[in-house]
């Protein structure tokens, strides 16, 4: 490797990881905007969404100046297709933050529903996916990504959890539906952020291993120690 790839990898490094940071930051306030009632807050994560869009595209374009004037192999060309595939999952994710957002300042306005259901464990455990994605990359630890995706499943029980408890209280309440559908929203956002989550550390392992595990069973099973159950068409 040149020392000028060496160097426009590091930067590339230091990017990924920056944009990183920054997308955590906003899933945690968009969900607390939630938790406490902070329309403000949900603002700010919605003012902060240009910012994430600039750093995507500045990635992405270091990316291709890379591939075109160094034309990297192996190990290297690797990393840089992971790093376009995690960049363009990170702003994803930035813009799921968004839309949490939106439906909190509504839901700010709002007198509590009361819905039982655990959405802080539930937003708690999409974080923790997102967090564990993000160490996996700094780290390069595969299987700490195999785990990310194995907790997958569970994210989409609570969500179809949440599903169920929405159909129960629209009928008791069919007179304002307008919150209950509101939360409905937060929890498919969520399990959308856990989703790209497990997309981020399915981009780890190849990076790390050169293997691609999409849709691949049998050597997820051989990573993770269990079983990944098929989501439900």
């Amino acid at each position: 490797m040149s020392h000028q790839l060496q160097y426009e990898i590091e930067k590339i490094k230091k990017s990924i990881l920056t944009l990183g940071a920054v997308v955590e930051d906003r899933v945690q306030k968009a969900v607390r905007s939630i938790d406490d009632r902070d329309a403000d807050l949900a603002q700010a994560v919605i003012d902060g969404d240009p910012e994430i869009d600039c750093m995507e595209v500045e990635l992405e374009e270091d990316c291709l100046k890379i591939l075109a004037l160094h034309q990297p192999v192996a190990v290297d060309l690797r990393f840089i297709v992971s790093v376009v595939k995690i960049n363009s999952e990170l702003e994803r994710i930035g813009d799921l933050a968004v839309n949490i957002g939106e439906r909190s300042i509504f839901l700010a306005s709002q007198k509590p529903s009361g819905i039982p259901f655990d959405f802080a464990g539930m937003s708690e455990k999409v974080q923790l996916m997102l967090k564990h994605s993000l160490d996996a990359l700094v780290n390069m630890d595969a299987s700490l990504a195999a785990r990310v995706i194995d907790t997958d499943d569970a994210i989409d029980a609570a969500n179809q959890s949440m599903y169920k408890t929405v159909q129960q209280v629209i009928r008791k309440q069919p007179e304002h539906p307008e919150s209950i559908l509101h939360l409905w929203s937060v929890s498919r956002h969520l399990e959308r952020i856990a989703d790209h989550a497990t997309n981020i550390a399915e981009d780890v392992i190849y990076m790390i291993r050169g293997t691609i595990v999409r849709h691949k069973t049998e050597t997820f099973q051989s990573m993770s120690g269990r079983r990944k159950k098929k989501k439900n068409p």
